[in-house]
């Protein structure tokens, strides 16, 4: 009966280990890495990192529970950037998510074989960091803001909102595809639209205040700002320029506008951040990033500022605030 005993208890033991072994593996901590070329401190980058974390979450991962998320802030510094990519990748996570090209390029160069999933990056084909949007085909996928066709679109609606302007400052960064991708765009409408255009390069403060007070010193003249990561690290001197030298503007993101800008029209980027948890889900779940191919936004916002307006002067045409998402009194 022992022997009999003991046989049973082995087959039993070798019918359960896989049982256990599975469900060991399925219990496993997932890691993840997290690059953002911002500072910690921004409340914009905040929201952004909330939505994440948020999408998670309802997708049933918890940090400090079945994942450990490890954050990378450089603030902008390019270098810092580089060093902490290069972190992220030591540590091999699972998965790693990076904001913007500033962050995708960096961590692009420092893995190619590590999954990453990427939010609010205009032009990922041209920047080289897929193959195509249907087919990525390497390690990288994500959620892409928006075509190069905006920034016309940003030039119209300057036009629109202040029909006296007849020179505008592009503050872009020079650095990445979109800078120069953008520029163009709004190059092509501008001969249409009686618009001469200067080229504002954002790589630090002093440049940016340095170009903007020389531009405003001719009159007709306005703002039209650029998505990078060095326009939210230098968002407030900006806008505060603009209300400074009367500069009616049009900016990329709504948080812009609802800081005290004039006027802005683009995508959620913080509904971008919140998407690209389902794909970090989908990777942590076994899927290749190379088989999810890159998502537009479909969504686009457009807010107004009343109450800028009334201190530049600017009389919203009627037909404009119709068609507003938000319109700040």
């Amino acid at each position: 009966m022992r022997r009999r005993n003991f046989v049973k208890g082995i087959i039993g033991l070798a019918v359960a280990s896989p049982l256990v072994a599975r469900a060991q593996q399925s219990e496993r901590v997932r890691r993840m890495g997290v690059l953002m070329p911002y500072a910690a401190s921004d409340p914009q980058v905040q929201a952004r990192i909330g939505a994440l974390l948020q999408g998670l979450q309802q997708l049933g991962w918890s940090d400090g529970s079945n994942i450990k998320i490890d954050y990378r802030w450089s603030a902008g510094n390019e270098d810092e950037t580089r060093k902490y990519a290069a972190e992220l990748v030591a540590l091999a996570p699972d998965v790693i998510f990076a904001s913007g090209s500033a962050g995708v390029g960096p961590m692009q160069r420092a893995t190619r074989t590590i999954p990453i999933v990427f939010a609010i990056v205009p032009d990922p084909v041209g920047a080289g960091f897929v193959d195509s949007l249907a087919r990525p085909g390497g390690n990288i996928t994500g959620f892409t803001s928006y075509d190069y066709g905006i920034g016309a679109k940003w030039l119209e609606l300057l036009k629109e909102i202040a029909p006296s302007v007849t020179r505008v400052a592009v503050v872009r960064d020079p650095a990445i595809t979109a800078g120069i991708g953008l520029w163009g765009a709004i190059q092509s409408v501008s001969p249409s639209l009686g618009v001469e255009l200067r080229p504002v390069d954002a790589r630090d403060a002093g440049e940016i205040e340095r170009a903007l007070v020389a531009f405003a010193r001719t009159k007709n003249g306005g703002l039209i700002a650029t998505g990078s990561a060095a326009m939210i690290m230098h968002r407030d001197l900006i806008t505060s320029l603009a209300a400074q030298h009367q500069l009616p503007a049009v900016y990329y993101d709504r948080y812009f506008a609802t800081a005290g800008g004039l006027i802005s029209y683009g995508p959620s980027n913080v509904e971008e951040c919140r998407l690209a948890a389902g794909y970090i889900d989908r990777i942590l779940k076994g899927e290749k990033p190379a088989d999810l191919p890159v998502q537009s936004a479909t969504k686009y916002e457009l807010v107004i500022n009343l109450k800028t307006a009334k201190a530049l002067g600017v009389a919203v045409p009627p037909t404009l605030l119709a068609r507003a998402d938000e319109v700040i009194e």
